[in-house]
């Protein structure tokens, strides 16, 4: 296996920033060159988080041109170089459907992952799988383990990296051959919790 990977941070592929538009196309070039063709593409950006009382226009369109116009654009340039049995697997957040205040940028970006996803399984039919996982609160650092954290979630615990790499896993695999244009949650049940004042020890502080 053969992982090609586009970054800003120090990496051994491709260093670049994927808002900009050459800077696309060149790392497609270079894949496509390299190895001709493209089996899975996982499309996993952090766009910036501001919110309406910080966010300008153009912090905005950044956030979008990163979490959404990339994603849309690989998956262009892509196009021709999929092979049989490939999978897009669109990594969106659990926030494409619950929000905290002063997010907007980053909830937008998110939340037009799912939509572009559906959208992207009827285009691409016959050619790749497209869907989207959306995460909830994920430790990226394993040290998670506050007992009120853990308590929140119905899973009864905090979320890790190897609980989304094992779905993108199984989505790039012949297992999920019948399964595309879904959206999965992945958040240890947390936004299947409804929360009350006083319900379960919940409680609003003023």
């Amino acid at each position: 296996m053969k992982v090609c990977i586009i970054d800003i941070l120090n990496n051994d592929y491709f260093i670049g920033d994927i808002s900009d538009k050459a800077t696309l196309e060149r790392f497609a070039g270079k894949v496509i060159t390299d190895y001709g063709h493209v089996d899975v593409l996982v499309n996993n950006v952090l766009p910036p988080m501001k919110g309406i009382d910080e966010c300008n226009y153009e912090d905005f369109n950044y956030a979008l041109r990163v979490g959404m116009t990339a994603l849309f654009y690989l998956s262009k340039l892509f196009a021709p170089h999929f092979s049989s049995g490939a999978s897009i697997i669109n990594i969106s957040s659990s926030r494409d459907r619950m929000s905290q205040p002063q997010t907007e940028s980053y909830t937008a970006a998110k939340g037009g992952i799912v939509a572009l996803t559906h959208g992207m399984t009827v285009s691409f039919a016959g050619k790749a799988r497209v869907n989207s996982i959306s995460p909830g609160w994920i430790d990226n650092a394993y040290k998670d383990n506050d007992e009120a954290d853990a308590k929140q979630h119905p899973a009864g615990r905090v979320g890790n990296p190897l609980d989304i790499a094992n779905m993108v896993l199984f989505l790039s695999s012949d297992k999920a051959g019948f399964i595309t244009g879904e959206n999965i949650c992945i958040d240890g049940g947390m936004t299947k919790q409804m929360i009350y004042h006083g319900d379960n020890g919940w409680l609003l502080n003023e």
